[in-house]
């Protein structure tokens, strides 16, 4: 039988995936739906992408290396602009529907959180006191022993020759990306001496801000349509998202802006 686009993409199938739970169905409940779905399959392709990228690095394919980032960095400000049409659900639509998301919360995105393990931001008290259970829990679990996107660039610019110690390239994995005065140093080398390289750090960099960005626009976006009442799932709502901003991925990466 001919492929067809109907076909290939499973479109029927991907159709029929918006299934509102309120009566009627309230009109805003299947942009909420279709929103989030969607956000669900960017996470994925951005975590297809990392993973491309720590072979693009450990390859040294420093052209490739910044082409995926740049993809990456677009998909970003797609889901940034993405916020601007669910902010035209008003408060009182998402009212009309939201006691239906039960415990169901955007807390429980395992994609998101493997996303943010793999770049870096590893906390095991979270994990741990998550909903994630059985296979996904392990998925979480085996990502925690892998080295991030972060260590992935520091292997990348010492097999460039950027001379970096080997309890900063073995460090323990299950911690956070720390800084350090003796990557800074390096940093700042590359910045004065490669320009090349320095196009790859300054993508991270616009990583690093995208991803703070999409973080403040999502707080935002939950105080205008919920304020302060304690978020789905047993969450403070956007209490709990202001506790995440501002916390950079790759810190030695805004550090060393003070010493130029």
């Amino acid at each position: 039988m001919e492929l067809t686009y109907r076909k290939y993409l499973k479109i029927d199938e991907l159709l029929s995936l918006q299934q509102p739970l309120s009566d009627g169905p309230e009109h805003d409940e299947t942009l909420f739906i279709m929103i989030h779905q969607v956000y669900e399959l960017w996470f994925k392709q951005i975590l297809h992408e990392l993973r491309r990228l720590s072979e693009l690095f450990a390859g040294g394919e420093t052209a490739k290396v910044l082409h995926t980032l740049n993809r990456i960095l677009a998909i970003w400000r797609t889901m940034v602009q993405q916020i601007d049409v669910l902010e035209t659900m008003t408060p009182l639509s998402f009212v009309s529907f939201r006691s239906r998301l039960e415990s169901a919360s955007g807390f429980q995105s395992y994609q998101f959180r493997l996303m943010e393990i793999m770049l870096g931001h590893r906390n095991k008290t979270r994990i741990d006191k998550s909903p994630f259970i059985d296979e996904t829990r392990r998925i979480l679990d085996a990502a925690m022993a892998e080295p991030s996107l972060y260590d992935d660039f520091l292997c990348f610019i010492a097999a460039k020759g950027y001379p970096l110690e080997s309890d900063i390239l073995e460090r323990d994995l299950s911690l956070p990306n720390i800084e350090d005065a003796r990557v800074r140093k390096n940093l700042v080398k590359i910045y004065r001496e490669d320009p090349v390289l320095t196009q790859v750090c300054e993508r991270l960099v616009d990583l690093d801000e995208g991803l703070q960005e999409w973080r403040y626009r999502h707080v935002k976006m939950v105080q205008r349509t919920i304020g302060t009442k304690m978020g789905t799932g047993g969450s403070s709502g956007a209490e709990y998202l202001t506790k995440t901003l501002f916390k950079p991925l790759f810190p030695d990466l805004w550090t060393i802006r003070v010493e130029f």
